[in-house]
């Protein structure tokens, strides 16, 4: 049986140590509040004060099934609740345990946090197909 893996790791900076320690208490209330609940809002990754207690970058990564949705959904909340502004976006990767047909690839999201939406997000897959049906892949 093969495992599949969506794989992320990427810093958002909130400006302030300030705010990255606000994050943090949020991000660990709701890792609690998720404890018995059917939707978690923040399964599927970890959050990690870098170069605390002055830095105010935090590092967001999976720990091996990352929520790519979820990191969305929180960084949009972080938006709101810290009243982020700029464009962010991170990277993402599909594997594989074993070798599968479509079971690789990935993709990348960018955010609008001043919005509070996403701008845009791109699939290697949809890019493949695309590309390989003549379609104008630089549109």
């Amino acid at each position: 049986m093969a495992d599949y893996f969506t794989h992320f790791s990427c810093l958002l900076d909130v400006g302030t140590p300030e705010k990255a320690a606000r994050a943090l208490a949020l991000f660990q209330d709701l890792r609690a509040a998720d404890q018995d609940a059917d939707d978690p809002d923040v399964a599927g990754f970890d959050l990690v004060r870098q170069d605390a207690p002055d830095g105010s970058s935090l590092w967001i990564h999976d720990d091996e099934h990352g929520d790519v949705e979820a990191v969305i959904r929180f960084v949009l909340r972080l938006a709101e609740d810290l009243d982020l502004t700029g464009l962010w976006g991170f990277q993402y990767a599909l594997t594989c345990s074993r070798p599968r047909l479509d079971a690789f690839g990935g993709g990348a999201h960018a955010i609008d946090l001043g919005a509070r939406k996403s701008i845009g997000w791109s699939s290697t897959q949809e890019w493949l197909v695309a590309a390989l049906n003549g379609e104008d892949v630089d549109a």
